[in-house]
């Protein structure tokens, strides 16, 4: 062992670390070739039950799972408009979903191109890919039969998404951090719908459960990947992944989470109430913090979270307690939390 300049331990790989790395990485492929999905054999989009038609409930945001579901602003509008805002805003964190997933199908494929021969990470990024490709398909699936023209990210953050794959190349522990910044918000959220047991149409029932199920593969990758990779990094290096870590949380949150302009012109919603849901409001600040549990846990475990560093997490509002373990439940969380 040796000690950082934060004065917390660092390990050195041994060659058992590394086998024991590698065994995690076959297990990973093992289980993309053994319990994977297409989602156009294990989703029957034609299935009746799967119709959509207007003035179906089911697309009224859920009040336990959806901060603007259950903001009252939302709540006094008449259930046509609910219904109206409701698949527009499943639709656009669908379209989201696969905008993002496309980043990161590219950036794993330049992080690819140069391992060498025989290296297990060739092969589980490979399925990873495979996996997400099919993410894309579902997740535009589902935005084409809900039929709102959601245009997913913000312009800002579509004029910048074809250099971030670049990021995989030269600084692959950041893109890695990119990687998590997108997938934990998406995977909390969608957790959050499907223990809420609250009614949802069948669409996004399949596509979560789908998601949920592959995305916790990919969700240990990264953290495998960032945990076994930080340690090699120079003491520079380190310290400045660290002050990143959580800006790049951060930024993508609100790319992934806070709707486009668009959404909020379409439907006249007050600007109050946007403040309100991202994220001037106590319960919203609290569900922006929950996001982010698993990735304090690993940023502590890491040795990100120097001085500087926390000071950082809180000025981006998403600092607090640390997961004790994955997918810890939040046993203090408001309505809002999942």
């Amino acid at each position: 062992m040796t000690m950082t300049s934060e004065g917390q331990t660092r390990s050195i790989h041994t060659d058992a670390e590394t086998e024991q790395y590698n065994e995690t990485l076959k297990l990973l492929s093992e289980g993309s070739v053994h319990k994977h999905f297409d989602p156009y054999v294990d989703i029957d989009w034609d299935s009746p039950e799967f119709e959509v038609f207007e003035n179906d409930r089911r697309w009224i945001l859920p009040t336990k799972t959806d901060p603007m579901g259950a903001h009252a602003w939302y709540q006094a509008l008449p259930e046509e408009k609910q219904i109206a805002i409701g698949m527009w805003r499943q639709a656009n964190i669908a379209k989201v979903g696969l905008q993002f997933e496309n980043i990161l199908i590219r950036g794993m494929m330049q992080y690819v191109f140069s391992l060498p021969n025989g290296d297990p990470e060739a092969r589980y990024c490979t399925h990873e890919c495979v996996e997400e490709c099919n993410h894309t398909l579902m997740f535009q699936e589902m935005v084409n039969r809900v039929g709102a023209d959601s245009p997913g990210m913000s312009r800002p953050m579509k004029m910048i998404a074809p250099f971030l794959p670049l990021f995989a190349s030269l600084t692959p522990e950041l893109f890695f951090v990119g990687v998590l910044a997108g997938e934990e918000p998406i995977d909390h959220i969608q957790k959050g719908v499907l223990r809420s047991g609250e009614d949802i149409h069948p669409i996004m029932q399949g596509v979560m459960a789908i998601h949920v199920a592959e995305e916790a593969r990919h969700i240990s990758f990264a953290h495998q990947l960032l945990r076994r990779r930080i340690p090699k990094m120079s003491t520079v290096g380190r310290f400045f992944l660290s002050l990143m870590f959580p800006i790049v949380m951060r930024v993508l949150a609100d790319a992934i989470v806070v709707p486009p302009k668009q959404f909020w012109q379409t439907f006249d919603i007050p600007k109050s109430v946007k403040k309100e849901l991202f994220w001037d409001s106590k319960d919203a600040q609290h569900t922006l913090q929950d996001y982010f549990g698993d990735v304090r846990m690993l940023a502590a475990d890491t040795g990100m979270m120097n001085r500087a560093a926390k000071l950082v997490w809180k000025i981006c509002g998403i600092d607090g307690k640390a997961s004790r373990f994955r997918s810890e439940p939040d046993r203090s969380s408001s309505q809002f939390a999942a």
